[in-house]
């Protein structure tokens, strides 16, 4: 099973999130867990936002350890396809969700990947496996 991190999934790690170290550790051995570029240009566009001091320098840190160990998977052509549907799907519905978050599951849709989140709005988007390892 391929795992793609979410923005919120790296953001808890980052923070030492323990159920969450412990279900990346536990996949890791069996299943692919991945980032995709999108939650890598969050995640650092978060940290370049702060002003400079040791919390940013710390949060840098730990983001570069993250970054380097995690696989970070490309958007593929085909999760343009899927994007365009879920955005589609989610405006006839009248489900609001985040540009970037379109853009995740999109990818995570078309690598094949469950989406690790505890952004309860990924569960509007049909056809994505969503799965929490803060609980």
């Amino acid at each position: 099973m391929t795992y793609l991190l979410d923005t919120t999934a790296v953001s808890d790690l980052m923070k030492e999130h323990k159920r969450v170290e412990e279900n990346l550790a536990n996949a890791g051995r069996v299943d692919r867990v991945v980032i995709c570029t999108i939650v890598r240009g969050e995640i650092l566009f978060g940290i370049a936002k702060l002003p400079p001091g040791k919390r940013r320098s710390n949060l840098e840190v730990k983001a570069e350890q993250i970054l380097a160990a995690v696989y970070c998977e490309p958007v593929p052509q085909t999760a343009a396809d899927q994007y365009a549907r879920i955005k589609s799907d989610c405006q006839t519905k009248g489900i609001p969700l985040d540009e970037n978050d379109l853009w995740i599951a999109a990818t995570a849709i078309a690598i094949g990947a469950t989406v690790v989140s505890r952004d309860s709005d990924y569960r509007a988007v049909q056809g994505l496996s969503v799965t929490d390892w803060t609980h």
